[in-house]
This record gives structure tokens, sequence and C-alpha cells, in this order.
């Protein structure tokens, strides 16, 4: 038998399950020592290779000489940040022109119907339409010396890509809006930036905007609608003095008046990405086209050596637009002649979706991720499917551990394929960020979905990513070492102890990927950047040997769920205060799970008649014990929480009673009655476990 013959015959690619097999063969040993040389040969000669790194990775950043343990990435020189990758592509505009030449006018954006393959506009197409929109509105009054704000209200669609470029092509500047802001909000945006045209998707959002405009007096003059619209819509937006058009009516106005473009310059506004945050009004964060082509240029460089991208690649476009993460991966792919792909705006149709795009690049959020992890896991209903799942990931983590990163071993074809098959079994590159995804499940999939996979870590006001983890260091549990575009350094946390010296601290960049400060707030824009021009995170982070970023904790009291939503636990804690037979309440979250828990410490005094109207009597202990007494106060926090506008993300999930306060004493309040966080999710650690795991179940 022919050692290639006898290599189909085993379908095992390992060198050892080869030996032992030869080992077993009853002829004589020669017969055996040949067989197995030969084998060996073939085997050494067809067995796939590891992609040699970028850098040594034992060490990806040195520090630089400023005398503040400052660090870059080793794939920069000379201390200089990256500022471009292409020489013909410094502005989103012309990093347009760019993918129209190298896509020699290909697919550009797509999107589907139900059930119907997507339909793809060409490079030229958007191009096209990308000018007749800014015509009309520079026709309608717009310039880039006056009134350059340009409003965006609208789902992932072709339709947003091609207004903003609109917005680039004649030096305009792009606002997002997004609904998860509330009226409120919209209003505070609307108001900062005195926009006076918006582009929306559908009526309902028109009407949002009309909700938000009191009287006549508001700056908002235009609404553009993608989808249809009714007379009714129309006459309410008369009503308040606004005028509401097709996008249809709106191109054909711009090509009847069109005007040459007039492009932006790199230092040049690109858009206003209006933060969420957790209190008060967002902040409008300024990003430059030099922001954006900076980081677009250092994902580049960091990716090219294992995952080049080219004009062929697929991206599937489902984050939102509104955030800085899907608008950087965009221009990865514009910049390379590739294709977008947009989802048909239900997050339960993705996946019909992936199956239908079959995308190469596709980022994700931590959410998903969890949600893909334990869909794999609840299908291994059996010890038998466990066992196998659990020796082929490991099989699959050895190869990882030595770089090796494929889709067509044995174990993938075995095991792996239904799940990257619900991908659309194409995906060469994923990106998480938003939120640290967990290390176990990270390294689960990226085992299992046999793709280059990294973890990044930004932030708006860094136009996106700060840090990323590089090409063959496939460990979890850090963010990588600096972008190639700026450099980090930890500042002292002395009231949490945490010393730049001992190289863990606040987590500050400096670079050309630094937003510009937030509109017209120099005040805010002054707490986050000082004067030396270094973004101050409010996260804190710690330099592991191999120079790579791991996020450990935050300066302040808010955080991210795993899907990326702010919390702040003190606005919760308050409103749930409100509740009758609630005393004390710590409301915990962190990045790596998906929901709030609780710990509530019931008053002694009111507990037990609040409890008799349920019908439930007993001891303070008793009561405290009593699952339906927990349950009781768990309903009452919630009514609380819908009646004071909490988001649902902002409600707990499950809660635990404790009897003791929380008292100066016993190391739970500060000498102002303010409560020791860190030491209230040491202290109550066991309970808050529990009760995750409870939630899992």
């Amino acid at each position: 038998m022919q050692a290639q013959e006898l290599i189909r015959h085993l379908r095992i690619p390992e060198l050892e399950d080869i030996r032992q097999y030869v080992r077993s063969f009853p002829a004589n040993a020669l017969v055996g020592m040949g067989a197995f040389a030969a084998i060996t040969t073939y085997w050494l000669a067809t067995k796939p290779k590891a992609l040699k790194p970028p850098c040594d990775l034992t060490l990806q950043s040195v520090e630089i000489p400023v005398g503040e343990f400052a660090r870059r990435s080793v794939l920069t020189e000379d201390n200089k940040q990256m500022l471009y990758y292409y020489s013909d592509a410094q502005t989103m505009y012309e990093l347009f022109l760019r993918g129209l030449r190298v896509s020699n006018d290909g697919p550009c954006v797509g999107s589907r119907k139900p059930n119907q393959p997507y339909e793809w506009l060409s490079y030229r197409e958007v191009a096209l339409r990308a000018e007749h929109i800014g015509s009309a509105l520079l026709h309608r009054g717009h310039s880039h010396k006056g009134d350059k704000f340009i409003g965006i209200f609208s789902q992932n669609t072709p339709e947003w890509t091609i207004a903003e470029l609109a917005c680039y092509t004649y030096s305009l500047v792009a606002v997002p809006l997004y609904d998860t802001l509330g009226v409120g909000a919209i209003d505070c945006i609307l108001k900062k930036a005195a926009i006076s045209t918006i582009l929306c998707d559908v009526p309902e959002k028109a009407q949002l905007i009309l909700d938000c405009v009191s009287g006549k007096e508001g700056t908002v003059k235009t609404l553009v609608l993608v989808e249809s619209f009714d007379s009714d819509l129309v006459a309410r937006g008369q009503e308040k003095g606004i005028e509401i058009l097709s996008l249809k009516e709106f191109e054909v106005l711009g090509k009847a008046s069109h005007q040459k473009p007039v492009p932006p310059k790199p230092k040049d506004l690109a858009i206003i990405c209006f933060t969420s945050g957790t209190t008060g009004d967002p902040k409008g964060a300024m990003i430059t086209h030099e922001n954006i082509i900076c980081n677009t240029a250092a994902f580049i460089a960091v990716t090219k050596v294992s995952c080049m991208l080219n004009h062929h690649d697929i991206h599937m476009s489902y984050l939102p637009l509104a955030h800085m993460f899907e608008r950087v991966a965009q221009a990865a792919i514009l910049i390379h002649g590739a294709r977008i792909g947009y989802f048909q705006g239900d997050i339960r149709l993705l996946m019909d979706d992936l199956k239908t795009l079959q995308p190469t690049v596709f980022p994700v959020v931590p959410r998903l991720l969890n949600r893909m992890f334990d869909k794999v896991f609840a299908q291994a209903n059996t010890s038998l499917k466990r066992w196998l799942l659990d020796f082929a990931f490991k099989r699959k983590e050895a190869e990882l551990r030595s770089g090796l990163v494929r889709r067509d071993s044995m174990w993938d074809k075995l095991i792996f394929k239904k799940v990257q098959a619900s991908l659309g079994g194409r995906v060469r590159l994923m990106v998480t960020a938003a939120a640290p995804v967990s290390p176990t499940v990270l390294t689960f999939l990226r085992a299992a979905l046999g793709c280059q996979f990294y973890e990044g870590y930004g932030q708006t006001e860094c136009t996106a990513g700060c840090s990323m983890s590089m090409p063959g260091d496939w460990t979890a549990g850090h963010v990588g070492p600096p972008l190639p575009c700026n450099i980090i350094k930890l500042v002292d946390v002395a009231e949490m102890n945490y010393l730049a010296a001992n190289g863990e601290g606040e987590v500050c960049v400096k670079g050309p990927n630094v937003f510009q400060g937030y509109l017209k707030d120099p005040e805010k824009t002054a707490e986050v950047i000082d004067e030396d021009g270094w973004l101050h995170t409010g996260d804190i982070g710690k330099w592991l040997p191999n120079g790579t970023l791991k996020i450990i904790d935050r300066k302040k009291h808010i955080f991210k769920l795993a899907q990326g939503e702010y919390i702040a636990p003190e606005k919760i804690e308050m409103v749930y205060n409100r509740s009758d037979p609630v005393s004390q309440v710590f409301v915990h979250g962190d990045s790596l799970q998906a929901c709030l828990v609780g710990i509530i410490v019931p008053d002694p005094e009111i507990l037990p008649a609040w409890a008799l109207k349920y019908g439930i009597k007993g001891s303070f202990s008793q009561l405290c014990n009593n699952k339906d007494v927990k349950n009781a106060i768990l309903e009452d926090i919630l009514r609380f929480g819908k009646e004071a506008g909490l988001k649902s993300f902002e409600q707990v999930r499950d809660i635990a009673l404790h009897q003791e306060m929380f008292t100066i004493q016993n190391g739970l309040l500060t000498p102002t009655l303010k409560s020791k966080r860190n030491e209230l999710r040491s202290c109550f650690r066991e309970q808050i476990d529990a009760l995750y795991a409870q939630i899992k179940m």
C-alpha cells in the first residue's frame, strides 16, 4: 500500500498516531519500518504549516524613551505612528475611489429580501448615487463651510453607506442617530449639532424625529426617507415646518443640479459619533478622516501577514453603523475593493443571511460568541458527544498553540463542520471587540471556526481600536499590543493601588487615532484628553511579560456588559432603593456577563409587615431565606425600574437577599457612606457566581 493510500485509509494526520498504527502491523519489522518511513515522508510534505508571525511573540511591544513607561507596537519604526497604509487613500473619499479602482468597478454593497439572493450595486453606481445625494444637499443649502452636519437615522443598509459617501464627497459631516438613545437624547443631538437634514430608512424613524421637534423653532428642515410613506406623515411634517421627501426625489433633484465633488482633507471632520453614555446628555465625539484612516491602516498592518484583504472578500454588516467598530471594519473592506452585504435588519434572521452571503470577514461582539458557544455545547447532549467534542477541541487547541489555524483537519470534518457552516462556511477573518470575551469562549471558537480570529480593545474616543492581538498569538485573556497608529501608557490610580511602576494603571492612548474632542463641550473634552494629548480611557490595564495589554478593571464605577451596553450601577441602585422593603442594594455586572444581578439588604423593620401582604410570615432571618419573599422583592424593584425608564439590560435578572447591613465597620462602606464596590464584589463573589450559574441553567 502506498503512503498516500495509507494516510487516506487512516484519516489521521498526527505522526504519533501513524507510528502507533504501524507498530501494530503483523508483518515483519522491516516492512513496518519501510511503511512508517514512507508515511512520515509524505506526512511531513503535506502537513499544514503555521504562518510566520510578524514579530517575536514573546516581545510584541517595546517601551519608548519618553520616561512615562509608554509602549509602542514592534511593527512601527522610529517611534512614528502610522497615518495611512496606501498613499492614495488618506481620506474616506480617497479610500472609496481606491476601492473603485482596485475592484475594477466590482460589486460594492448588497442587500436581500426574505428568501431571496443578494442584489448588488457596483462601486461606480454607489459613487454616482452619492454624488446625486451630495449635490442635492448642496442645492438645499449645505456646505463644508457652513451647514455641514447631515443626520443619518437608519438600520445598516446600502443607503446608509451611500449617504455617508455623499457627505465625504462634498466635505460634509455625517452624524449617525440611533433609536436606543431615546427621544430626549435625539433632541439633544439635533440641537447640539444643529442638524437640518436627516436621512431616515423608515417612516417610524421620521415620526420619532417629528416627536422630538417642538414647534417650528427646531433646526430640522428636511427629512429624506428611503422607504415609502403616506400623506399623513407629510402633513404632520408641514405642521412643524419640515419637508418630507423620498430618497428617489432627492436623488433626482441632485442629478438635475449636479455639482463637482469637494474632496476633504485628512484633518477635516468626517463624523460626529454620539456616545450613548450612562448619565446626562450624549457626547458627540469629533472624528476626522485621518482618525479613521490611520485606525484602518493599523488594522491592515497587523493582519496583512496572515490575512491580507482583497477584492474577493465579503463582509457581513449587522453591527450598528452608528458605532465606530463597524465603520472601521467597513473602511478596511472598501479600501480593498471588496464587497459589503447587509443583513435584513432582523438579528433573528442573521444566520439565514450568513448562509446566503457566505462572508469571508465577520466582526462579532461577545454576546454573539457566547450564544454560539452555548449552542455548540447544548448539541453535545450525550456523554459520547461531549467526550468527542472535548477531545476534538484539545487536538485543535494544540494546533493553535503551535500557530496553526485551519479548518480542513479530520476534526473539522467530523466535529466542527456544522458550526463553520452556520457562518456560511467561508469566514477567514473575525474580530471581536466592544467588550471583553471570556478566554474559554474565545479559545474554543478559535479552534472550532479555524479562521484568523483577533480580539481588539478601544473606544469611540480613539476612533475604534488602540490595541489588537497579533497573528500567531492565539492565547486568550489579553487584548494584544498597541496598534501601530498609537502608543499606550499606564497611569497611576493610587486609590485603587494600581501603579505604573508595577505595570498597572489607567490605560492612556496617544496618536493620530485619538479624537478631536466632544462637539461644543470643552469641559468634557478636558476631562478625557490631558494637556499633553493623552486620552484617558477610564479602564485599568496591566502589561503582560510579552508586551500585550490585559484589561483588569474600571477606574470609574461604569462598566460594559458582554453585548457592549454601558451600565451605571449607582443610578440603578438609587431606583431600586425606592422599594419599601429594600434598605441597601449592590448591583453587579461585568463584561463577561450578559445581564446584571443584585444583592439586596432588606429593611428589618419593614420587611415583616410587607411580606405579610403576600401571606408570608416569619422572623427577619426566615423571611430573608424565603424564596417567595425574594421573588416578591425582585418583582417590586423591577416595577420601580420600569417606571423609572430603565432599559431592559439595566434591570437585574436575579437577586440574593443578605441580612447584614453594609457598614463602615465591616469594610463595605467608605467614611462618607459610599459603597466600596471592589470590597462588595469580593464579599459577595460566591452569591454572585451562584446567581449567574442559576441564570444559565
